[in-house]
């Protein structure tokens, strides 16, 4: 295919290399161009003594002869995918791919062994590397998997001479480098990708407090601390961090420590982050110190497809485990391979014979030895590899795709060679170039590959050499037998737009938990109402939840502070949403407004009967002493008094504002007024009729409607000072009462009220003063002990009114006031006009004039 390149090319590859090593396990088929193939199928068999108590005592490894069934159908995928490629007349035409195959049994040493194998040719008895560079000069590129180390061993090689490799297995974030690995690629994600599946699947069940067991190396440090910093910042925390050695002898002490922390640990919820070598520990922990109660988060390392070595090792703590793995599909046509696949088709199979001895527990081969010969209908006993001809295992689907991608590159560079250089047959192509600036070419076109696979997937690799970040989510469930069956229950797709997909329902949870799905935390959330509240303790998700003070609000559950609600809205109940604050004023359908309101007309309507019987009687003896005119302004007044009231009731305007205080301050001092005069009155009429007396001259009405007039105009005066300079005006108030809008009128200026109010407490006490002064005068020619009485009254209300106006918030202030109104207004009704009304009315003989003057 290749023309021998320069001898000094083959010694500058050959002396990176150890000439002295023998050969691996390998498996060859030729071809016109060759895919290399790093497949581990066999591994470690582990000898176990046990002591007292059923406990492993002597722990050893037997070297790589023991034929792992899982790890073999990656070597049957590989195999597959070069024979399907060779049968399609689509992908390289007239060109026939080989492969060459070495195990390399997850040993550097195995794998360099290997690649010796393949890119060297045999000569003599020993392995001289790159003698002839016979297989070199076919080679494509590699595949390679199972191990990091190894993986990260042949990058460093490889890149030297960008030889195209691509991994089925490794997610080491370091490989993603082009400067380092120019010619690395893997048809698995990187690591991060798992980091972020992690996180999105711990906060999408909302597991806030969660332990962490990573592997003792550079991957599990890595994993440690980016998931760490991931779930800090989303409030999330590590209550705990160990780290697990690699499969050795027991350690008793790292036994204790992590039986300890397992069983004392409130993290139910735990991320393993190893694979099955750093496990074991783990696995020999539980074994002896069982612990149900938990719920594992498994990372991809952990595979399950690889088969299960250690069969004394309970699996029942792991029931019910989620389990991260590489997405997988199958091949359509993998089925109707992979059981064609025996010693007969494929005599130089290294591996075939103990595979059949593995599966169907016969010998194949003509001498049967202590074995049944195999009769060629056998069936696979074992329910653990019971569908390892229907279905590929994840790697198996990565080998597969990463042969494809290898043949696909060739396929665009032949394609362009043949447009260039028109040759008859692509057999005696002939690459004139160095082999370097071939493989260069390769990566060039690999770069770029993108096609669609046999099972209707999207195939390419980004700019670092990654494949697609799509990871399947397992639900694992451990049988009574030991066995475990897997569940897909969902994905993780990080080019998706929902990335995260769970299918709660599918999922079978460890009967230790009595709620589905569990829920760990260190303390409970903190529902919409209430703000985390952080305790003394180094971990961020240990608090308690406080309700939010008043007129704030959170919306959402754990957060860390509460929000305030704009000013004209209020907290609900659960303090979870602002609502509209509830608009308060002392209306008509208030309890307490109506009854004020009934109140108000009631006792109008009794003035206006009493006004009529007055009138009626107008030119009786008791109706025309002490001023009949002053009487009559005061029941007016009186009335008016009574229906000012009603201005206070109702949803306050402008306009009622300003009415409110002012009408009732002079209708008020009007009535006080006509008392003060009417009291005047009867001391001028006594004293008038004493001999010399000059008060002859202001007997009559003359005097009586000076004062009433002077008196009232000076409130006249007080009030419109008050409208001019700061009238009432109506106001919204936010914080006289929680939560609500009072609708209230504000005085504006407070002088301007309590001058009014302070005008007629002295026209009042004038009022009082005289009126008690005149007291002794005769009952049926005066009123004086009436006037006192209703002055009495009068001071006592407003004088109560001004602490209960002060200490009274909202509504209630505007009932006060009209208490007072309808109070004070009455006693002056009750004190001065009932009596007459009863002489009126009940004794008729004692309203003569002849009755008075008798008296």
């Amino acid at each position: 295919m290749f023309e021998p390149v320069a001898p000094r090319a083959c010694r500058h590859i050959s002396s990176i290399f150890m000439p002295d090593v023998g050969f691996s396990d390998r498996y060859y088929q030729d071809g016109n161009f060759i895919i290399g193939g790093i497949i581990s199928v066999t591994s470690a068999s582990l000898r176990v003594t046990y002591s007292y108590r059923h406990r492993p005592d002597e722990l050893s490894l037997v070297p790589c002869v023991k034929i792992n069934l899982m790890s073999y159908q990656n070597l049957v995928a590989f195999v597959f995918a070069i024979s399907e490629i060779n049968e399609n007349l689509e992908i390289l035409p007239n060109i026939t791919l080989g492969f060459y195959t070495a195990d390399p049994c997850f040993s550097e040493k195995q794998a360099v062994k290997g690649i010796l194998n393949i890119i060297s040719t045999e000569k003599y008895s020993t392995l001289i590397p790159n003698y002839s560079c016979g297989t070199l000069q076919k080679l494509v590129g590699f595949v390679d998997g199972k191990s990091s180390q190894v993986t990260l061993l042949l990058a460093r090689m490889f890149g030297t001479y960008k030889i195209p490799q691509i991994s089925y297995s490794s997610l080491d974030p370091i490989l993603s480098d082009k400067v380092q690995f120019p010619s690395f690629y893997r048809t698995v994600p990187n690591e991060n990708v798992q980091y972020k599946a992690i996180v999105k699947l711990l906060r999408y069940f909302g597991w806030s407090w969660v332990g962490m067991l990573v592997s003792n190396n550079e991957s599990g440090l890595k994993a440690s601390q980016v998931i760490q910093e991931e779930l800090s910042l989303h409030g999330y925390c590590i209550a705990f961090l160990e780290f697990l050695p690699y499969r050795s002898q027991i350690d008793d002490a790292f036994i204790a420590r992590i039986a300890h922390i397992l069983k004392t640990s409130k993290a139910n919820v735990i991320v393993i982050y190893a694979d099955r070598d750093y496990i074991f520990e783990l696995q020999v922990t539980l074994f002896m110190n069982p612990s149900p109660e938990k719920i594992w988060i498994i990372s991809s390392q952990w595979n399950l497809s690889e088969g299960v070595d250690f069969y004394f090792l309970s699996f029942e703590p792991f029931n019910g485990s989620l389990s991260f793995t590489i997405h997988t599909k199958t091949s359509p046509n993998f089925e109707d391979f992979s059981q064609n696949v025996n010693p007969v088709s494929y005599p130089n199979d290294f591996y075939i014979d103990r595979v059949w001895m593995e599966l169907y527990d016969c010998n194949y081969i003509r001498k049967s030895g202590d074995f049944e010969l195999c009769m060629g209908n056998e069936t696979i006993q074992s329910k653990e590899y019971r569908n390892i001809h229907k279905y590929m295992s994840q790697y198996s689907y990565s080998i597969y795709n990463a042969v494809y991608a290898l043949a696909h590159a060739l396929h665009e560079l032949t394609s362009e060679f043949n447009k260039e250089q028109i040759i008859n047959e692509i057999q005696a192509w002939k690459v004139s170039l160095p082999l370097y600036l071939f493989f260069f070419q390769v990566n060039k076109y690999l770069k770029n590959m993108h096609f669609i696979n046999t099972a209707e997937e999207d195939i390419y690799f980004d700019e670092n050499g990654d494949f697609n970040s799509q990871l399947d989510i397992l639900n694992w469930i451990v049988n009574p037998d030991q066995s475990i069956d897997t569940i897909k229950v969902g994905h993780y797709n990080q080019q998706s737009l929902q990335d995260l997909t769970i299918n709660k329902e599918m999922i079978t949870w460890n009967p230790a938990f009595q709620q589905a799905p569990p829920m760990h935390m260190c303390s409970e959330s903190c529902i919409p109402g209430y703000r985390k509240s952080y305790k003394q303790s180094r971990f961020s998700c240990c608090y308690d939840c406080v309700h939010c003070p008043q007129g704030e609000i959170t919306n959402d559950t754990d957060m860390e502070t509460c929000t305030k609600c704009p000013d004209r809205l209020w907290p609900n109940e659960k303090k979870d949403t602002c609502i509209p604050k509830l608009i308060t004023y002392l209306s008509y359908e208030d309890l307490l407004g109506e009854s004020l309101a009934v109140a108000s007309v009631l006792l109008f309507l009794i003035t206006c009967l009493v006004t009529t019987i007055l009138i009626k009687h107008r030119n009786t003896p008791v109706v025309k002493a002490n001023n009949r005119d002053l009487s009559f302004i005061l029941l007016v007044s009186l009335k008016i008094c009574f229906l000012c009231s009603l201005l206070f009731i109702g949803y306050p305007h402008k306009l009622t504002c300003i009415l409110r205080q002012t009408v009732f301050g002079i209708i008020f001092s009007i009535s006080v007024s006509s008392i003060l005069a009417k009291t005047v009155t009867v001391i001028i009429a006594f004293n008038a009729t004493k001999p010399g007396s000059k008060l002859k001259n202001w007997v009559g009405s003359r005097s009586s409607n000076s004062i009433l007039l002077c008196c009232s105009l000076i409130q006249v005066i007080i009030c419109c000072a008050w409208l001019g300079i700061s009238p009432p005006f109506p106001h919204e108030n936010m914080e006289v009462e929680v939560g609500t809008i009072v609708a209230e009128c504000n005085d504006g200026s407070q002088i301007g009220f309590y001058s009014v109010l302070g005008y007629m407490g002295f026209l009042a006490f004038v009022s009082f003063f005289i009126a008690f002064l005149a007291r002794n005068l005769p009952d049926m020619f005066n009123e004086a002990r009436l006037i006192t009485f209703s002055m009495l009254v009068f001071l006592s209300v407003w004088i109560s009114f001004i602490p209960a106006y002060l200490s009274t918030k909202g509504k209630y202030i505007v009932a006060v006031e009209i208490f007072a109104i309808l109070t004070s207004s009455t006693g002056f009704l009750g004190c001065i006009f009932i009596p007459k009304c009863y002489v009126i009315l009940i004794r008729p003989e004692r309203n003569t004039r002849a009755f008075m003057i008798k008296q």
